[in-house]
């Protein structure tokens, strides 16, 4: 166990190597309830959140949900978060952990009549995920889950006999779930998958493996990959941002970035070897330092070090050689294209 953003987690169970590739071939279980909920409901709730994020709030219908960036004035990412339609007027943002409290302050400063609601310790968080995680999951409920379509939400689904929050939704990069019920029936709940998942291989998976699958999916950690000295479109998240879809906060300092080019981009290395490319590591390029690691590990899946960094933008093109200052060595690294890893669907 270890302290996270205010909470006691899981670092691991059975090792973090075994929940990892429990997850790639057969399917594991986290417990996500550190994670936070916010409710935003009312006529005002949709212009309020077209105008809090950059994604295309409009395009949702009920029932279907969407990864976006919120965003400061000047560019600058508040959070990103998963935000789903679950009534006509009525939307749940989940956020992360750490700021919460920030993510709240914010949505109600620019909330422009909507109600706002922290839900975020009545609402505990399982996520199932896998390969296997579908099969599992109907073991313990009537829905046809398997139907369900990336982003999908049932708002009221029924699994082991407890009302649920559902969505098809994850953070590994597998086929997943993630199971919202009232916070004194998730035990129970954690439990009945535990117990449905075992002729499975089913295995609890803590923080650790989740932060290695995140980082071969190519994921970003808040505030170690993305914060709010860096911007949707210096990350690799320039698809999140719909222009078309009028203002938005933030909309102005982004255009001035696309035009003139951001002067930096987040990109994914292979590094040689299994030395591990941390947080802080000085990326060089013919010796020279000019960028940062964000992110790094070494990948169970591909059988060497990954990572992820900020380079200039003239050197974050697909091959180019570069290399890491790691414990007083130049090991050499590759810029590639994200994601590290792709689960066959």
């Amino acid at each position: 166990m270890v302290p996270f953003a205010g909470w006691e987690m899981p670092l691991q169970y059975s090792g973090i190597i075994n929940e990892h590739r429990a997850v790639r071939s057969r399917v594991g279980l986290f417990d996500v309830s550190h994670m936070g909920e916010i409710l935003v409901d009312g006529p005002d709730a949709l212009p309020a959140l077209q105008r809090l994020v950059t994604n295309d709030v409009a395009q949702l219908a009920v029932g279907r949900g969407l990864y976006t960036p919120m965003c400061y004035p000047d560019g600058g990412i508040v959070d990103d978060l998963t935000l789903f339609r679950v009534g006509p007027t009525r939307f749940l943002l989940v956020v992360n952990a750490a700021t919460t409290a920030e993510d709240l302050a914010w949505i109600e400063e620019h909330r422009d009549g909507a109600v706002v609601r922290d839900i975020s310790r009545e609402m505990a968080l399982l996520a199932l995920q896998g390969p296997g995680a579908a099969r599992v999951l109907s073991a313990l409920t009537a829905l046809p889950v398997s139907d369900m379509r990336p982003f999908d939400v049932i708002p009221q689904a029924e699994v082991a006999g407890r009302r649920v929050f559902l969505s098809r939704t994850g953070y590994t990069g597998e086929d997943g779930f993630e199971i919202g019920p009232a916070w004194e029936d998730a035990p129970a709940i954690w439990d009945a998958l535990l117990d449905a998942g075992g002729v499975d291989g089913l295995v609890p998976a803590g923080l650790g493996a989740r932060d290695t699958l995140r980082l071969e999916a190519g994921y970003m950690l808040y505030g170690t990959d993305i914060d709010k000295t860096t911007s949707p479109l210096e990350a690799p998240l320039g698809w999140t941002v719909k222009w078309e879809k009028g203002n938005f906060i933030g909309r102005e300092a982004l255009l001035s970035q696309r035009e003139r080019g951001p002067e930096r981009r987040l990109v994914g290395l292979m590094v040689e070897g299994r030395v591990v490319a941390r947080p802080g590591h000085v990326i060089l390029h013919d010796g020279r330092p000019v960028g940062t690691v964000t992110s790094g590990t070494f990948s169970p899946t591909l059988q060497t070090s990954i990572a992820l960094g900020y380079v200039p933008r003239a050197l974050a093109v697909q091959g180019t050689v570069l290399s890491v200052e790691i414990r007083g060595r130049n090991v050499p690294a590759r810029v590639t294209r994200l994601p590290f890893y792709r689960a066959r669907r």
